[in-house]
């Protein structure tokens, strides 16, 4: 991922689009995959956790899931139909490792754990593709909305109405300095 922070934070799906802001993509190879899923290690199974053994086609499965949640995305936030393309895309990464609820016995009572089936990348990608169709089902996709920074493609769902960066402490403070500079600039 070089020196450039991925924004994360926002519902999963979001924080996969945003791996692709306007200055370049953030996973670009296995290993800013692997970096990247720390950054989300809380937010996903502990069976996406194998992450050394990622290669380029499981960074190409995750890609493919990235383009197919961004283009449902764009069009779902503004109430419009989501292309049949990216929808079969989502789906066809969820059945290539089916879920499967394990049952087991921890000592005290059966637990039923949740798991896919699969290599390692085909189960992330699942897994991600699952976290798209979340979102997109959620009611709150129409507030998805893409930072008003001039140069950003970040997206995020607001907690506050009025909130309009991706960042504060990036977007948000470039916008405010430009706004001042425009405003006392002489000449």
């Amino acid at each position: 991922m070089s020196d450039r922070v991925p924004l994360t934070g926002e519902p999963l799906a979001l924080d996969l689009v945003n791996t692709r802001p306007s200055t370049g993509d953030l996973l670009a190879t296995p290993a800013d995959l692997r970096a990247w899923l720390a950054l989300q290690a809380d937010r996903l199974p502990g069976e996406t956790h194998e992450t050394a053994e990622l290669t380029a086609t499981d960074l190409a499965a995750v890609r493919a899931v990235r383009e197919h949640t961004a283009a449902a995305i764009a069009c779902a936030r503004r109430g419009e139909r989501p292309p049949a393309s990216a929808l079969d895309g989502l789906n066809r990464a969820q059945h290539a490792a089916p879920a499967v609820k394990e049952l087991s016995w921890n000592g005290t009572t059966t637990v039923a754990v949740r798991r896919r089936t699969g290599p390692a990348g085909v189960r992330l990608a699942a897994w991600l593709a699952e976290a798209a169709a979340d979102l997109l089902a959620d009611p709150a996709i129409g507030r998805v909305r893409r930072c008003e920074a001039e140069d950003c493609v970040m997206l995020f769902l607001p907690a506050h109405p009025r909130r309009r960066w991706c960042a504060a402490d990036r977007c948000g403070n470039r916008a405010r300095v430009a706004r001042y500079y425009r405003r006392h600039k002489t000449g």
